[in-house]
């Protein structure tokens, strides 16, 4: 039987304390471009935060949960609009309120599951691997959306002047529709890890020190890798892609989109990969990866941050592995 191991709470607090101050730094660090991109890449991590309460882990709708973002949601509008607290300092307050109750109500029912001894319980049902897949599908969208905007948005405004229509909806529904593969094959891999009871129900986080080590340093070394390399630079340079790959047409926008969104998976799978270490349930890890995913690729000294990223993951594992 596999050994069971917590990861460090204190990694857990570095993680989330490192992340706040880099949120809080942004506005000085980045201009409206690029603060526009981590805005939306924040409300769109969210929006998967909240599928995945809602209805992505059991797969019935919680009612319960959705009152919980209710509240925070609330509390960070009224501490803008009566107090005048800056939206970036609400959003955690809103957040602490409604995640600890969260955290609370699913240890709770997590606790209910093992004394009753139904902790593995039966196959996934079709319609719970449906939901869980769309919870994936949803994620991966948001969290690789802001990222690829450029692309998106330089080949509509390439196209604009063109004869031909730009063809933006094809290109988009390309590289969602690729994406979507990756989330089917997610959602099949958690559904083994959650049988062998090597991933946790609740949290979707890794029960096993050995499985969290291994991704990590998997993932380290595949950011230092020539093939992780040679997507990144597809995917660091629009003008580049569009020009050699452009094809007219629905069909020729939808194969670009293909195209891109393949070299974005072979950029990110196991940066993706990563969520079955920190938890797709998360959402300081869900932001941190986002975050990282887009440093990666729009910042001019992203592929340095790549490899910096991935020399910690290894360490990182190999802590957890001799630990």
């Amino acid at each position: 039987m596999f050994q069971v191991r917590r990861l460090p709470n204190a990694g857990t607090a570095v993680l989330t304390a490192t992340l706040v101050v880099v949120m809080l730094a942004l506005p000085a660090l980045l201009n409206s471009y690029y603060l526009t991109l981590a805005v939306s890449a924040g409300l769109w991590a969210y929006l998967s935060l909240c599928w995945n309460l809602s209805g992505g882990y059991a797969g019935l709708f919680s009612f319960g949960h959705t009152a919980f973002f209710a509240a925070g949601a609330y509390t960070s509008t009224l501490l803008y609009t009566e107090l005048a607290v800056s939206p970036w300092l609400g959003m955690f307050a809103g957040a602490g309120m409604n995640m600890d109750l969260t955290v609370s109500l699913a240890a709770s029912s997590s606790n209910a599951m093992s004394m009753s001894g139904t902790a593995a319980g039966p196959l996934w049902s079709t319609g719970q691997f449906a939901l869980t897949l769309t919870m994936w599908w949803v994620m991966m969208v948001a969290m690789m959306l802001p990222s690829a905007a450029p692309t998106i948005l330089l080949y509509g405004k390439a196209t604009s002047n063109a004869a031909i229509r730009p063809q933006t909806e094809s290109f988009l529904a390309g590289y969602i529709l690729i994406w979507g593969g990756f989330s089917l094959l997610a959602t099949a891999l958690q559904s083994l890890l959650v049988q062998f009871e090597l991933l946790a129900r609740m949290a979707m986080a890794s029960k096993s020190w050995m499985l969290s080590s291994a991704i990590l340093i998997l993932a380290g070394l595949y950011q230092l890798s020539p093939l992780k390399q040679t997507c990144l630079r597809h995917c660091r340079s629009p003008a580049h892609f569009i020009s050699r790959h452009f094809r007219p047409g629905n069909v020729g926008a939808l194969r670009m989109g293909i195209l891109h969104g393949a070299y974005c998976v072979g950029c990110c799978w196991l940066l993706m990969a990563l969520l079955f270490v920190g938890g797709a349930m998360n959402l300081a890890w869900i932001a941190f990866l986002t975050l990282l995913v887009a440093m990666e690729k729009l910042l001019p000294f992203g592929a340095h941050i790549g490899r910096v990223a991935g020399a910690g993951l290894i360490a990182w594992g190999l802590v957890i592995l001799v630990g």
